[in-house]
């Protein structure tokens, strides 16, 4: 039998959020395997499918930038070590620069070999190394996302920052006429429904057609060693694990999630809305949600410890 070691327990509670003698017996029933003890927690219902415990907030701040015709948006996350730094106004001021910059690089590499429009004897990867030397803490400028409504099309990309910059979404929506992408209520209609994503942590595709096969394969596997159906006859477990099953992934896409400024009517409907409104067919592209520090695992140290290790060496 595998040695479970109480690094494994604490490796699997922060992933789960289930009980620390749960985890145990969970890594003792698996052999010591993280991704089946994870998978047997969620078959006893100790831990929810959608739950997102293992994303472990970094500091930093998630900004964005808009051109004024609304064809071009940039979302990006910029961390640092503390929050303190994260509040701090050279540091916005530099994010802020950066997702302005972003508007012309289709990745971070691209970003960081650019000259720094603020002083363009300098890359921006020079600048923020010197914003290093300025603010006193290590900067890493983790991910981008640059959205372009495509030539010949028409549309609009926009963007929510939500709780303080820990929290952003870009959506690029689709349409047939400039004057419907230039109207208000399209506007309106990405903005909301950016707000939306932000709202619902769960939502990571467009529709249940998007969803890889894979996925609805394992959430079966899962579903069917649950403990409160093993006794029942094979169809029924079928039809409950069907339910189920239809119920997870309808969880995982933004079309079917009730509006959260209207709960009477789902997302689709409020597209539906708009698009009888409007007179013309309203599609949602594509959208990404970064959620600042998002599956960094942050090292965390004892202060006392430290200190005293510190002055041992005075």
């Amino acid at each position: 039998m595998a040695e479970i070691t109480a690094k494994m327990v604490q490796e699997l509670r922060r992933n789960t959020g289930a009980g620390m003698m749960d985890c145990k017996k969970a890594l003792g029933e698996t052999e010591g395997d993280l991704t089946k003890a994870s998978e047997w927690l969620r078959q006893k219902g100790m831990v929810a499918a959608g739950k997102k415990s293992d994303r472990v907030t970094a500091e930093g701040l998630v900004d964005n930038f808009i051109q004024a015709d609304g064809k071009t948006g940039v979302l990006v996350e910029v961390n640092c070590q503390t929050d303190f730094v994260a509040r701090n106004d050279a540091f916005k001021d530099l994010v802020q620069s950066l997702a302005h910059q972003a508007i012309t690089a289709g990745t971070v590499e691209a970003l960081l070999a650019q000259p720094y429009t603020a002083d363009p004897s300098i890359k921006v990867s020079e600048a923020i190394v010197q914003s290093i030397a300025k603010i006193g803490e290590n900067l890493n400028v983790r991910r981008l996302a640059n959205y372009t409504v495509a030539a010949g099309t028409e549309g609009a990309v926009d963007c929510y920052i939500h709780t303080g910059g820990r929290v952003g979404v870009l959506i690029e929506l689709g349409c047939t006429s400039a004057n419907v992408s230039a109207s208000e209520d399209f506007k309106n209609l990405a903005r909301n429904l950016a707000m939306q994503i932000a709202a619902c942590p769960n939502v990571e595709y467009l529709n249940v057609g998007e969803i890889p096969e894979a996925i609805a394969t394992k959430e079966k596997e899962i579903e069917m060693g649950r403990d409160d159906i093993a006794n029942k006859p094979d169809q029924m477990k079928e039809k409950i694990v069907k339910g189920r099953i239809d119920k997870r992934l309808k969880e995982m896409t933004l079309v079917d999630q009730p509006y959260i400024k209207d709960q009477n009517i789902s997302v689709t409907e409020l597209i539906g809305q708009t698009t009888k409104q409007l007179g013309e067919d309203i599609t949602v592209r594509r959208f990404t949600r970064f959620i600042l520090g998002e599956g960094i695992e942050k090292v965390e140290s004892d202060f006392a410890a430290e200190v005293a290790a510190q002055m041992g060496k005075m």
